[in-house]
């Protein structure tokens, strides 16, 4: 899978410790792939669409991008059909 494009990456590597539990809000059919950091929440839009799990797949791997962590680290807790997702990052 290619790397999905972000017009806006917010830098969240200080999030970046194995074990941490990271929620997000997620918008699917998104304009524009982005990673944006308001306050407390994390918001992460895609331009895939929610079909087979495609746009969680894209999520994690911008996430990934915005902790600077390899894509295999990050793993989906809970919400896998839900736009609020939680997820784990685990030790490499």
């Amino acid at each position: 899978m290619a790397k999905p494009k972000a017009r806006a990456l917010a830098d969240l590597s200080d999030l970046a410790q194995p074990g941490a539990e990271i929620t997000v809000r997620v918008t699917p059919k998104a304009a524009y792939n982005a990673v944006l950091r308001q306050g407390d929440v994390i918001k992460v839009m895609v331009t895939t669409v929610p079909e087979g799990g495609k746009a969680t797949a894209d999520v994690a791997a911008l996430l990934a991008r915005a902790l600077g962590v390899a894509p295999s680290q990050i793993t989906l807790r809970r919400g896998a059909t839900s736009r609020d997702k939680t997820f784990v990052l685990t030790e490499q």
